[in-house]
């Protein structure tokens, strides 16, 4: 269970980056809302799966979940570039993931 709560933190983390990129001063008020519940959800979730998972996996976990996520959300959404190296850069990084849980 707690490795889903893991990715549920996760993929709160990519969320709060999206609403990151949003938020300006002048946005509205249900945006900055909804950014900072998804920060907080992200961080609470973290904190709950650290209690079952190691800390250094859960953390590279979670940051990892989030960085290839708004890295494929960039792309997808937001027109982001696509290069073979950035490719081969996110597969590298999924692979480490994965790695960090098979050895866990």
């Amino acid at each position: 269970m707690s490795w889903i709560v893991l990715c549920v933190a996760g993929l709160f983390e990519v969320v709060w980056a999206i609403g990151l990129k949003h938020l300006s001063a002048t946005s509205a008020l249900p945006q900055w809302i909804g950014t900072i519940v998804a920060i907080l959800l992200s961080m609470g979730l973290l904190a709950v799966a650290m209690k079952q998972l190691p800390f250094g996996t859960s953390y590279a976990i979670w940051t990892g979940i989030g960085t290839i996520g708004t890295f494929v959300v960039g792309v997808v959404w937001f027109g982001d570039s696509l290069s073979t190296m950035r490719v081969i850069s996110a597969a590298l990084m999924l692979l480490g993931l994965i790695g960090l849980k098979v050895s866990n």
